[in-house]
């Protein structure tokens, strides 16, 4: 195991106690809440709630990294710091956005933070900082493989003073949420241009915009992720004006590659928190149910399947803080063999620890009268989120090769 600091250590007692206090207890009212809103994407009551106590607790952006410190009252955290609070927010599928920690808001603050511009920064990071407004990465399009980023169709041109948007996009995540107020979208500014890699812009597009219409909430194996959300988007003549670019035309594949890594690595932190209440769970079961006249706990084979899973989520739990110190001491950029073995293990691993831990539960494992099947569809979506693990492998694949063929 790595270190983490004392302030790590710390701020890890008091998120568990405020997660046994305050999101525990809460699990059924918040589904009730959501079940019975008239609009499944507004941000339900009890939210906000404990938003204020998550806040007034100072448990509040604990994912912004220590070269922003200015930007959190807890002076910033490293990644390998950032990791076990990301794993103990992930027991809870829906509770990361009481700390202000869910995606895709994290990966677009930091955007903000490192590419935007002081006006664009006081009008949208600001308010995102302090949990008033939400907001979409408009990159995913359904005409085109999206896990070739260059791939991007959505047109964006200039004229006058203004870009103008022409395309479709779906499966942004937040952008159904009545709080979304922003859109980071990437499109083609310059499709002629020798280098596959300087075609794309990335400018921000308030969700008012004229031309932007919300077609659809998507699911995800019959998921809609409400109150957050996955939406089809279409964007007919959109305009805004030209300082509403990120970092400046051609340079939107960087900015991807740039926000992406720190997100993979999230999904990571988060989903080795669910494979690890889901063991606890089936231990539990294991230990109070009887079949055949003997507690689950005494076949042989719910003995394998728990000590499987137990070795696999201590081996993921090693593999994200290698990767996490890797970052923390090299970079991103110099991390990108390590955050795609990452990225390509973890949701699968995690998917499959899931999936025996509802064995073991029968037929409730499979209801929402457990967690474990809404993480399961997590871990599932994670494998295409951010780019699917083939793509992830093929380059990976050829670094290794290159690497030791050398």
């Amino acid at each position: 195991m790595y270190l983490h600091s004392e302030k790590s250590q710390q701020l890890l007692l008091k998120l568990k106690q405020f997660m046994e206090e305050n999101i525990y207890p809460n699990e059924k009212a918040y589904a009730e809440q959501l079940h019975n809103a008239t609009n499944r994407f507004q941000t339900l009551p009890l939210m906000q709630e404990l938003k204020a106590k998550a806040k007034a607790a100072g448990l509040w952006n604990l994912f912004v990294p220590e070269e922003h410190a200015e930007y959190c009252d807890h002076g910033g955290l490293s990644f390998l710091d950032y990791a076990p609070l990301a794993e103990e927010m992930g027991r809870v599928v829906w509770c990361p956005e009481v700390f202000n920690c869910n995606a895709p808001d994290t990966g677009n603050m930091e955007v903000f933070m490192n590419y935007a511009t002081k006006a664009q920064q006081d009008k949208w990071l600001k308010p995102l900082l302090n949990g008033d407004i939400r907001s979409s990465y408009a990159m995913t399009e359904p005409q085109v493989a999206s896990s070739d980023a260059t791939n991007i169709q959505l047109e964006i041109r200039k004229e006058g003073d203004e870009w103008v948007l022409n395309g479709r996009k779906w499966f942004i995540t937040g952008a159904m949420n009545e709080a979304t107020k922003i859109f980071i979208v990437m499109g083609k500014s310059d499709p002629n241009n020798p280098s596959r890699h300087l075609q794309q812009t990335q400018v921000l597009v308030p969700k008012d915009t004229p031309g932007v219409t919300l077609i659809r909430p998507l699911t995800t194996l019959g998921y809609d992720d409400a109150p957050i959300g996955h939406a089809e988007i279409v964007f007919d003549n959109v305009r805004v004006p030209l300082e509403n670019v990120l970092l400046g035309e051609g340079r939107g594949f960087e900015i991807a590659q740039g926000r992406l890594g720190p997100g993979r690595m999230h999904h990571c932190m988060r989903l080795i928190g669910a494979a690890q209440r889901s063991l606890e769970l089936a231990c539990v079961r294991a230990s109070t149910r009887t079949t055949f006249g003997r507690l689950l706990s005494k076949h042989q084979s719910v003995r394998e399947e728990i000590s499987k899973s137990f070795s696999e989520i201590e081996m993921a739990r090693l593999l994200v803080q290698k990767t996490c110190k890797k970052i923390d001491d090299e970079g991103v950029e110099h991390s990108i063999d390590m955050i795609a073995a990452t990225k390509t293990t973890i949701p699968l691993l995690v998917q499959n620890v899931i999936d025996r831990c509802m064995q073991i539960h029968g037929a409730g494992g499979l209801t929402e009268d457990y967690f474990m099947a809404e993480a399961f569809n997590y871990a599932r979506w994670c494998r295409q989120a951010d780019g699917p693990d083939q793509v992830h492998q093929m380059a990976l694949g050829k670094k290794i090769i290159d690497r030791y063929s050398a």
